[in-house]
């Protein structure tokens, strides 16, 4: 590893940078568009490695624009730079690094400077981490981070770290990947410095045609932090390789290894950076960069100091080292609690190594799997920022607040501009698709109509950026997620999940039963939502389907017990819960049967414990946790809570019982809704009614919750520990939500039968287009059972015809299917032939559910009895 040292000099490079500025120039007086000059300057932003050694570095600073204010402000970069080797495992280290102050040229809105001595990071070296200061009038000092990083290993509050990105993209090992799915780049590239990172798709003509990579056709959803043994990148990859490996050389697969089989595309959860764990009281900058507050007031004092002449080039022995204690960055977040910044990064604390080598090992290793290629699908979050974004970025990319936090203002041509940039370096790093969360988010103020409409020319924008890679171009499979008119009352029956795909008919829509609020552990769930299962079959073949995701099943975790449960399911509810999101009827009914792109969760494979959370809040974590208590009910029992692994940290405080910490969670629900979320009513309600004397206690329904073994961490609750505790919750609810924990469980016969599913769709992807008109599909339901059943044949075009997916299936004449499915209630008996009109000696069973036992020869076969989550597909001889 090449270490800095004091001789390295780190200087600005003025004849450069000037250059650089007289570019920008060029750009703003151009007579192209604000947005188009916006386009082009924000491929200039950031830190970029050039091919000769320098650095060349942009901000976008509004808040530093006024000539008035300019004056009064001290501008510099701040750069560190490590001089010993850096341990990226370490989970805490004090190491020596360099901080040089160079001067920060401003021109306008932005701050341009070209640098020579910075050290690039790769895949074993820390690059030199860098971000903006400036003293204000007063003598604060303030902090600028870079909003479109490549790299930030020490999280989003820390300085951001110049990489190699040029080196990476060149040692990736699925460039032929990119080859075989793309078309060559252009050869005209922009009259600019070749060495810098400028996207030639911003410059293409309208006729350049880019292809778009095709859908998939089974997805598998994955949350990185807990789908892996190691809850990290690395972990995955090793993971894919190992079963790989295993299906070329013949080898038996374990059921859970099974579980991630047959799948030619995988969508990750959201891997952008997401907020950290900041104290209301706490000043510190940063939690896992820290340098020690005598230093740090000793280095303000020198800034101020300095004020009229800092940046000026000095001599490399006038900078002193300093110590700094790096920590490795163990955010657990379920993805969408984002600040924006950094969202062309990756979340560090799924990096094992911190490197962004991590991520394009696992995306070449899912291209280069030896069972043919697995896409990988970012599911990515610009609809909203959370409040912590405030913290972190221009208040120019804010609108102001909404339910989740911040509203972007995607109007601004500038912050579209950024966001679309971060947004194309996202994609350079090899993604095959994207799925935009909350599409109905995206949302403006439109002053020509005076109405609320929704931004879909931004939606689209996102779905036609276009990707470069190793010299090779393409446009992503798209999926929206999009359930507009949400948030108002009723959206669940009038949203029609098709917007966009009718502006972009190559997107893909998740469907309506794969949306948040689907609960099939009640009794009855797919009888009520009989009108979206009709909806599905007749217009759903651009529908992401299933009922399985990381929305669904937390919504699960919220149903209230006194609610109709379908016990057919299970014993406990953890058993209904696991059951009902991996159902074999459903799974049967969707993979064999329906159109769109089916989708499992690998959590509800797995049976595996999931839910909404972070130990990232400080202001609402305690509110947060009192909203997830249904994970006591449907994800625990006393049997799991006693498990080793189970609940560590919470059993720690005192909390043998599971029903105890139930109890307690409840009390706390019960006295914040009382409290109108205000904590520290909430200690001083807990305080006197769950004490030893009730009479004290002035909110009878909190008073209610008895302990005969009460933890003495109940003793003397205040603010504090209320945090502490909520923190330590959702800790636990992560730790136990891993994967790793039912491996070992994964019912053999049911990860088989999955599986079979899977291939069986993949073998027949006529399967995904929607019904015709000859196609049957109906159900048979009382207040006792619902069935579903049908029959459905291939279309095949007209002869001399452009043969489609749907005619690539080996056989000549058209292939028929014929289903059902029992999807809830008491035993039934079907009469498939009577109700298809089916001679069932012309068919032979493809696939049935396990445990249904079937004669061999079906003519004999006048009834059959199905019970709960049975089911057979039948194909014609």
């Amino acid at each position: 590893m090449e270490i800095a040292t004091s001789a390295s000099k780190i200087r600005l490079v003025e004849e450069a940078t000037q250059e650089l500025m007289q570019w920008a120039s060029d750009v703003t007086d151009s007579d192209d568009t604000f947005f188009e000059r916006g386009r082009q300057l924000a491929s200039r932003l950031g830190a970029h490695y050039r091919e000769d050694g320098l650095t060349e570095i942009g901000f976008w600073t509004p808040e530093l624009a006024g000539e008035v204010i300019q004056s009064e402000r001290t501008i510099y970069l701040e750069i560190f730079t490590p001089i010993e080797p850096v341990n990226f495992r370490a989970s805490e280290q004090t190491l020596t690094f360099r901080c040089d102050r160079l001067p920060a040229p401003q021109q306008g809105e932005y701050i341009w400077a070209v640098v020579s001595g910075m050290q690039q990071g790769t895949r074993d070296q820390l690059g030199s981490l860098y971000w903006l200061r400036y003293l204000d009038g007063q003598a604060v000092l303030n902090t600028i981070r870079d909003v479109v990083a490549y790299s930030l290993p020490y999280g989003v509050f820390a300085p951001a770290e110049v990489y190699d990105m040029r080196q990476l993209e060149q040692n990736r090992a699925d460039l032929a990947h990119f080859e075989r799915t793309g078309i060559p780049t252009p050869l005209s590239l922009p009259a600019v410095d070749s060495s810098a990172d400028i996207p030639t798709s911003i410059i293409l003509d309208s006729e350049h045609s880019v292809p778009r990579v095709p859908a998939p056709v089974n997805l598998l959803q994955l949350h990185v932090a807990t789908a892996s043994p190691g809850g990290t990148l690395e972990s995955l990859t090793e993971l894919f390789q190992r079963i790989s490996d295993k299906l070329a050389q013949g080898e038996t697969l374990t059921p859970a290894e099974m579980n991630y089989t047959a799948y030619d595309g995988v969508q990750l959860l959201p891997i952008e950076p997401t907020i950290e764990y900041r104290h209301d009281t706490d000043n510190t900058e940063t939690e896992f960069f820290a340098i020690p507050i005598n230093v740090q007031v000793d280095m303000e004092a020198e800034v101020v100091r300095q004020k009229l002449t800092i940046g000026e080039q000095s001599s490399p022995d006038d900078t002193r080292p300093i110590a700094i204690t790096l920590r490795k960055p163990n955010t657990q977040n379920w993805g969408y609690d984002i600040p924006i910044l950094g969202s062309s990064a990756t979340n560090p604390a799924v990096l094992g190594s911190l490197r962004p080598d991590e991520l394009v090992d696992f995306i070449a290793t899912m291209h280069n799997f030896s069972q043919g290629p697995i896409q990988v699908i970012y599911d990515l979050v610009y609809g909203h920022a959370d409040n912590q974004s405030e913290q972190l970025i221009s208040r120019q990319f804010l609108k102001g607040p909404n339910m989740y936090g911040q509203d972007l203002n995607h109007q601004l041509p500038m912050v579209r501009a950024i966001l679309l940039e971060m947004h194309r370096r996202k994609l350079n790093v090899g993604a095959d698709g994207i799925r935009v969360d909350g599409g109905q988010d995206f949302r403006f103020f439109n002053p020509l109509s005076g109405l609320v409409e929704q931004d879909d020319a931004y939606l689209l924008a996102m779905s036609d950026v276009v990707q470069e890679i190793g010299g090779y171009q393409r446009t992503l499979f798209t999926i929206f997620e999009d359930g507009r008119p949400w948030p108002q009352e009723g959206w669940e029956e009038t949203s029609t999940y098709r917007d966009l795909i009718e502006l972009q008919p190559e997107s893909y829509q998740w469907g309506p039963l794969i949306f948040a609020h689907n609960t099939p552990a009640l009794r009855g769930f797919w009888d009520r939502k009989w009108r979206r299962v009709t909806e599905v079959m007749t217009q759903g073949d651009r529908w992401i389907t299933g009922c399985a995701n990381h929305d669904t099943v937390r919504r699960g975790t919220q149903v209230l017990q006194e609610k109709a449960i379908n016990w057919n399911l299970g014993k406990t509810l953890p058993e209904v819960l696991n059951n009902a999101y991996d159902n074999p009827a459903v799974k049967l009914w969707v993979y064999g049967f329906s159109p769109g792109l089916p989708m499992d969760f690998i959590n509800a494979l797995m049976h595996s414990a999931w839910g909404f959370f972070r130990n990232t809040d400080d202001r609402y974590g305690v509110k947060v946790m009192a909203e997830e208590i249904g994970f006591l009910d449907w994800q625990m029992t006393p049997d799991i809570y006693q498990e080793m692994n189970a609940f560590k940290r919470i059993k720690a405080l005192g909390f043998k019982q599971l029903d105890i910490l139930r109890q307690f969670c409840q009390a706390i629900a019960v006295a914040m809704e009382h409290s109108d979320y205000d904590l520290e009513m909430v200690s001083q309600i807990c305080h006197h009614c769950l004490g030893d004397d009730p009479t004290q206690c002035k909110v009878p329904s909190v008073g209610a919750f008895r302990f005969s073994d009460r933890p003495d961490f109940m003793q003397n609750l205040d603010v504090l520990s209320l945090k502490a505790f909520a923190k330590a919750f959702m800790e636990d609810m992560h730790d136990l939500s891993n994967v790793v924990h039912r491996m070992n469980e994964v019912d053999p016969i049911r990860a088989k039968f999955n599986t079979q599913l899977r291939q069986y769709r993949l073998a027949h992807p006529w399967i995904r287009e929607n019904l015709g008109g000859l196609d049957r599909f109906n159900r048979v339901s009382d207040d006792g059972y619902t069935v579903f059943y049908g029959l459905r044949t291939q279309s095949i075009p007209d002869v001399g015809g452009d043969l489609s997916s749907s005619s690539s299936d080996s056989t000549s004449r058209p292939q028929s299917l014929a289903m059902v499915t029992h999807m809830g209630g008491d035993p039934v008996d079907v009469a498939l032939a009577d109700w298809l009109q089916l001679d069932l000696s012309e068919w032979q069973v493809a696939i049935a559910t396990p445990g249904l036992e079937l004669p061999h020869d079906l003519s004999e076969m006048r009834t059959l009895t199905l019970e709960d989550s049975q089911g057979v597909l039948l194909e014609k001889l």
